[in-house]
């Protein structure tokens, strides 16, 4: 079983001035205590609850992640997920390349239709209805091996119009850095995972005060739906002929430790029940992350343990 880590939000004390050596610091800790991954989300503006209000600092994802991954040596990194329609296809794949050129194939590819309609009109990107996103969502992911297959050819598709899509160099990762979708759309972003994807994110959620009620209900309620989520993607899998074990398995949830949060033995105790479940990868964001401690304790305590599963 391998942990990651994500960082999902910036609003620490000391303000602006101390987010760079502050975020240089959680990367050397999970870097050296033996983190899989390292991940920042996708989005310009805070998500809101706590995670951050929409005026909460919020930075962009690819520059923050390239700054971390350069003080690293081992631990792969990505965005978890990179929002399909804020970027162009080529050029997002141009950026995806460039990270796992620099980091010597340690890139991750996250991606998803996204969903965060506030931000995209505040900043003034298109958002479009559902459908689109998906369709524009599918499309990347074409554009995405069509690229990483060194094909130079053309793309013609519904939404993006490539005329030479050059991509040189390519990725150092083969055949190409992994490409994570995140969702649990059953009928539409899961076949999409079967059909281009290399790994799978589920939401885990977290038994935690002050967090929305759905994202505790999720944790409470994942002995029955993550298993259902884990034999729709293998259906999926069967109808496109690939193979369900191919597919890395990951879910991510929130930690915060102490007395009456949580504790090292339930977090074990969670992954041995997911990894029953067939998953391989659990990603956790610490909302005290700055404080570095969390991320010591995981490394010493969680990490130990849960390694062989």
């Amino acid at each position: 079983m391998k942990i990651g880590l994500q960082i999902p939000s910036f609003d620490w004390p000391g303000g602006p001035a101390i987010i760079g050596s502050t975020l240089r610091e959680i990367a050397l800790t999970a870097d050296q205590g033996g983190f899989a991954s390292l991940w920042l989300m996708d989005h310009f503006f805070g998500i809101g609850s706590v995670w951050g209000e929409p005026d909460a600092p919020m930075l962009e994802g690819y520059t923050a992640i390239a700054y971390m991954a350069a003080l690293t040596q081992r631990i792969r990194v990505g965005l978890m997920v990179t929002g399909a329609i804020y970027r162009h296809p080529g050029v997002l794949i141009k950026t995806v390349s460039t990270l796992d050129v620099l980091t010597g194939g340690r890139a991750y590819f996250g991606i998803g239709a996204g969903w965060y309609e506030r931000e995209a009109r505040g900043l003034g990107l298109p958002y479009p209805p559902t459908r689109e996103r998906l369709g524009r969502l599918e499309e990347t992911l074409a554009i995405a091996h069509h690229m990483w297959r060194g094909n130079t050819s053309a793309f013609n598709g519904q939404f993006y119009q490539l005329d030479e899509p050059l991509n040189v160099p390519q990725p150092l990762a083969q055949p190409h850095p992994p490409i994570l979708i995140g969702g649990e759309g059953e009928r539409q972003t899961l076949r999409l995972v079967a059909q281009y994807g290399d790994a799978c994110n589920f939401q885990l959620g977290a038994p935690l005060p002050g967090y929305p009620q759905w994202y505790i209900d999720a944790y409470h309620q994942r002995a029955e739906r993550l298993p259902h989520k884990l034999a729709c993607l293998r259906e999926h899998c069967r109808a496109a002929g690939r193979s369900y074990e191919s597919i890395e398995r990951t879910v991510l949830g929130s930690v915060q430790l102490g007395t009456g949060a949580m504790s090292i033995t339930e977090l074990v105790e969670v992954c041995h029940e997911l990894a029953e479940m067939g998953f391989q990868h659990v990603i956790y964001n610490l909302p005290d992350v700055h404080t570095i401690t969390p991320i010591v304790r995981l490394a010493e305590e969680l990490i130990p343990q849960v390694w062989a599963l």
